[in-house]
């Protein structure tokens, strides 16, 4: 379906249109479609948040009084749709990061990817192949406490992606705006006869506008590092986070160029996760529900001079890269799955403050 021709589904307008019209003291949140994205609002707290369900469900923009949180570099998602490549909040699957070979193990098979399909490219496939899929738009909403975006992603039906991945699902994403954070969660739903691997993430791009890059401070709520080879693959080799971080409650971001995989997650009493980075006065915290059993933090360095590079990534992932491999190895213990007709369910939420 064409971009332009993105329109809600039937029953959803007559929802938005009330929350848009409730007056801002009696209605604090609304939900409505602004072209092609779905566009939610808290006016207690300053925060919006715009997503693109035929683009991938991709969080478009992140925004607290009208600064951005999450760096956008794209006109449109259409723009984003014709050459994706770095922004936003978009989702990694059916898995995220990087395999070492053509081909992923689940349940003691080897799977080996049709590189004629096109939609998995390269030695070291990366990412997976959803980045700009397109969802239905299932519930947009708003009531006195939150608002919320719900969208589908009917995997099954997809001969192209089923022959790449074999194993038939349905994924659900809510975008939810409550108590100043941004939740992002998401639902999978095993319609397999066999139990399917779970290593699906998110790669979402986050910013601060009271000062740069390199005056950053970030906080790593993590204990382990997994070391990497040249191919930024997993060696099966691990280290404190200290070997790299003496303080991961405070790293000068000026100090590192980032992009590494850390496990063990430093949990709070509720099973959360908490990655931080500070400005000036502006702070941003990522908190990782307990399903996502690793993070990776990717921080690049500008290649060349005035290229924008005034972001940290801060990456909630379902399992290390290469953990579907890795597990088959006995390399890694941590792969999730989903039993036959089970679920999978995870949150993080983005909250922003001093902005």
């Amino acid at each position: 379906m064409p971009l332009r021709d993105f329109v809600l589904a039937p029953g959803l307008v007559l929802g938005l249109a009330l929350a848009v019209s409730a007056p801002a003291s009696a209605q604090p949140f609304s939900a409505q479609q602004i072209g092609d994205v779905v566009r939610l609002e808290d006016a207690r707290s300053g925060m919006a948040v715009s997503i693109a369900p035929g683009v991938g469900n991709i969080g478009v923009a992140l925004t607290v009084n009208d600064e951005p949180v999450v760096w956008w570099p794209y006109a449109s998602p259409a723009e984003f749709a014709a050459r994706p490549s770095l922004g936003g909040i978009p989702f990694m699957g059916p898995w995220a990061n990087r395999l070492d070979e053509q081909a992923f193990y689940a349940n003691g098979r080897r799977y080996a990817f049709d590189m004629g399909l096109g939609n998995v490219r390269g030695e070291i496939p990366i990412h997976g192949f959803l980045a700009t899929a397109e969802w239905q738009l299932v519930d947009a909403s708003a009531d006195t406490t939150s608002a919320w975006a719900t969208s589908r992603l009917e995997f099954y039906k997809e001969p192209a992606w089923i022959s790449q991945f074999p194993f038939a699902h349905t994924i659900e994403m809510t975008y939810r705006l409550r108590d100043g954070m941004l939740e992002v969660a998401t639902r999978l739903h095993n319609l397999s006869t066999e139990p399917m691997p779970v290593a699906i993430g998110f790669h979402p791009y986050f910013q601060l506008t009271d000062s740069r890059r390199d005056d950053w401070t970030i906080s790593v709520g993590a204990r382990t590092r997994w070391l990497l080879d040249d191919r930024k693959l997993p060696t099966g080799e691990t280290e404190p986070i200290d070997r790299l971080f003496p303080d991961p409650q405070a790293v000068p971001l000026r100090d590192h160029e980032l992009d590494e995989v850390f496990a063990d997650l430093v949990r709070d009493a509720d099973g959360r996760a908490v990655m931080t980075v500070k400005g000036r006065q502006q702070q941003v915290d990522v908190i990782f529900g307990r399903n996502w059993r690793a993070a990776v933090v990717w921080a690049p360095k500008p290649a060349s001079p005035g290229q924008d590079r005034n972001f940290v990534c801060f990456e909630p992932m379902a399992g290390i890269s290469n953990a579907l491999n890795l597990a088959e190895r006995g390399v890694y213990s941590e792969l999730q799955s989903i039993s036959p007709d089970g679920v999978w369910e995870e949150s993080f939420w983005v909250r922003p403050t001093g902005f």
